[in-house]
């Protein structure tokens, strides 16, 4: 799910997770000190809370669900989903040129809405933070997937996509509830002015909601210049890794979510949990040459069928 949203001198693109999940137990939010994070020589592990606790317990329980009933499958897609260009096509206009939310003031509202292709231009460096109570060993095995993920996706866009401490401007947060509700000071050394819609999202976060990504252009332009993903520490492996697949793509420009895309990460029925090679041609298209910042769906059709159709090897529909 997408929301472009409000500005300061910025203008903000959310993207929620498309991973929904059922009503968590009654969890009381604790009162957590915010903190500017500064990286230490080694990381100093703190406790987690009884909140962590009880998620961790619930989170496993959708994992489990989700993949007892044939879900969060990590294929990547087969015989049993095909697909033509024309339905590729569509899934395209449908995820990158449309939004899922929208801003309403301080607050988002789910409403599907026409956008236009926004992207990177610029060399994207990722970077990957983690909160207080987030274990060393967790963040070694972190790090290293976003790492290998992040190279993917540098080779099927075609873009300059790398991991880098030096001046970045993708930043992956894996935090607890603790450490996300405390965040505020460190989402406004990142992003100075965010805007109180993106801010809400990020630290009022949905027990069923499991991941966000929210990235920013400067005011009046289609070009992303910053983006941050936070995903939620008390996930287990396999939905852990399934928000780093997704909100490190929405990132990239693929805001929404379509029911008609299979075999896709960016569908609500949770049936695929890693990019597809579905996806992979979604990205490729995203940053094909012949499209441009800022075009609409009516502009980019043509253009997309064109690119469908020799991705998937002239098939028709």
């Amino acid at each position: 799910m997408t929301l472009r949203g409000g500005s300061f001198v910025l203008a903000g693109l959310l993207a929620l997770s498309a991973c929904t999940a059922p009503p968590a137990p009654d969890v009381q939010a604790a009162v957590v000190r915010p903190q500017v994070r500064v990286a230490p020589p080694a990381p100093i592990i703190a406790a987690p809370s009884t909140q962590s606790d009880a998620l961790r317990t619930y989170y496993t329980r959708i994992e489990d669900g989700l993949v007892s009933r044939g879900l969060l499958r990590v294929d990547g897609g087969g015989p049993d989903t095909p697909f033509t260009d024309t339905q590729l096509a569509r899934n395209f206009v449908r995820i990158a040129l449309f939004d899922e939310y929208v801003s309403d003031g301080n607050f988002l509202r789910a409403q599907a809405t026409a956008s236009n292709l926004s992207r990177w231009t610029g060399p994207v460096r990722m970077t990957v933070e983690f909160g207080d109570t987030i274990p060393a060993d967790r963040r070694m095995t972190d790090r290293a997937e976003v790492t290998k993920y992040a190279k993917r996706l540098a080779r099927v866009t075609g873009h300059p996509i790398t991991m880098s401490d030096a001046n970045p401007n993708f930043y992956v947060m894996f935090l607890n509830e603790g450490d996300r509700r405390g965040s505020e000071a460190r989402l406004r050394q990142l992003v100075p002015g965010i805007a109180p819609s993106s801010m809400r999202a990020i630290l009022g976060l949905p027990s069923n909601q499991l991941c966000i990504v929210v990235a920013f252009s400067e005011a009046g332009k289609s070009t992303y210049s910053k983006a941050i993903a936070v995903i939620r520490g008390e996930h287990p492996d396999l939905l852990r890794k399934s928000c780093i697949h997704e909100e490190l793509a929405q990132g990239l420009g693929l805001p929404n979510d379509s029911p008609a895309a299979r075999p896709s990460i960016f569908n609500d029925d949770e049936e695929f949990g890693l990019l597809t090679t579905h996806d992979e041609m979604l990205l490729r298209m995203l940053y094909d040459p012949r499209l441009r910042n800022g075009m609409d769906a009516a502009e980019a059709a043509p253009i997309v069928r064109q690119i469908a159709t020799e991705l998937v090897d002239g098939s028709t529909s």
